[in-house]
């Protein structure tokens, strides 16, 4: 996995991003995972238990970010919020699968609950930069005569 200074380098630029150039669909997605990703340093286990177990605050947290993404994504004129809400349910499943089976490793659980994280960022930095340049291209489009 990428080190965390990492992860939150791309969720404070993608988020800043959202907030520049993004329309009202980015920036509560990009919202949403900066709250859901400290909330979730806030319900994580200790570092010697951490994923042993299935993790009930992570999982909290989890579906609460999937409600956001599935709401936007219902009410959403654009296609990369069905991406992200699928993204995210498959974080979710992750929870599920540690649930049904208890010898998970927990490297192998941790790394499926956060491993959908980066994409989800991407997926919504490239959402931003096609709004902002279709919108600008509109913009510039000459008026019919």
């Amino acid at each position: 996995m990428l080190p965390a200074y990492f992860y939150w380098l791309l969720l404070l630029l993608v988020t800043a991003y959202a907030v520049w150039k993004g329309r009202t669909d980015e920036r509560i997605v990009t919202i949403a995972c900066l709250m859901a990703s400290i909330f979730t340093l806030a319900v994580l286990s200790p570092l010697r238990t951490r994923y042993a177990n299935v993790e009930v605050g992570v999982l909290a947290v989890d579906l609460g970010v999937l409600a956001v993404f599935t709401a936007v994504a219902l009410h959403s004129r654009r296609f990369w919020p069905l991406w992200v809400a699928g993204l995210q349910l498959t974080t979710s499943v992750a929870h599920v699968l540690k649930a049904v089976d208890a010898d998970l490793l927990p490297h192998a659980y941790g790394a499926a609950a956060r491993f959908w994280s980066y994409p989800i960022l991407l997926i919504v930095a490239i959402g931003i930069w096609r709004g902002h340049r279709g919108h600008r291209e509109t913009d510039e489009t000459p008026a019919a005569a």
